[in-house]
């Protein structure tokens, strides 16, 4: 892939969107694909036109990676603790299901990213890959829930390649991926296979990848369709 190339269309792209508003906002979590995406929209519309959103729900060093990806990008940023909106969620309504109480927590960062667009007349920056697109790895009106999604053409693999290209730090390019939803959490454990095998099958280059993780890929693209469409309403006659 030729990775100059690639950004320029998707500054051009970032460009283009926020042409009619005041710029963009991004969820900074400290994290590979938010990070390219602050990048990018950075070389697009300027430092003064993106906004970040540093939304941790525990303690990790992910926090500190994002406070300090936004000050080497010199935009502005907000800390906010979203455990007080969650817990007061759980207060009102007990959540059994662990993935339920995650996805709650990605919500939640989804209204305060939607408040601050509509407060100051901005565009959400989605910061999905189309790896996680495919298969389905987003929460359904929590991450899922943007504007544009300036990398989602990009497979996992191609959004580290981009991170190389734009010199972003290392530390964050060989950090574990993860939604950070709970303390354990990680993208591979809950695909169930490392990103590398995914962009295989992905792409149809199956010939070295185990039948079980292609079975495991074409559950996930599957049993996730619902999250890829607007909701149906009934068909009437008239």
């Amino acid at each position: 892939m030729n990775y100059k190339k690639t950004a320029e269309i998707i500054e051009d792209f970032i460009r283009e969107q926020t042409e009619e508003f005041n710029g963009g906002v991004v969820g900074l979590s400290g994290g590979i694909d938010s990070t390219v995406t602050a990048y990018l929209a950075v070389n697009a519309i300027g430092k003064n036109k993106v906004y970040g959103l540093v939304m941790p729900c525990h303690e990790n060093k992910n926090k500190d990676d994002a406070i300090e990806i936004a000050e080497v990008l010199g935009i502005g940023y907000d800390v906010i603790d979203i455990m007080p909106v969650v817990d007061a969620f759980e207060q009102t309504r007990h959540f059994k299901e662990k993935v339920t109480k995650e996805n709650l927590k990605s919500r939640v960062r989804m209204c305060f990213l939607y408040g601050f667009a509509n407060d100051e007349n901005m565009l959400v920056l989605g910061t999905s890959n189309k790896s996680e697109l495919e298969t389905g790895y987003f929460t359904k009106y929590g991450d899922g829930g943007v504007d544009i999604e300036p990398i989602g053409s990009l497979y996992k693999t191609e959004v580290w390649g981009l991170a190389k290209f734009l010199r972003v730090p290392q530390k964050i390019i060989d950090k574990p991926p993860s939604a950070d939803l709970s303390p354990e959490q990680t993208d591979e454990k809950d695909l169930g296979m490392d990103y590398y095998d995914l962009d295989k099958i992905l792409r149809g280059e199956t010939k070295d990848v185990e039948s079980s993780k292609i079975e495991r890929a074409k559950y996930l693209i599957e049993t996730s369709k619902h999250k890829k469409k607007m909701p149906l309403a009934a068909v009437i006659e008239r």
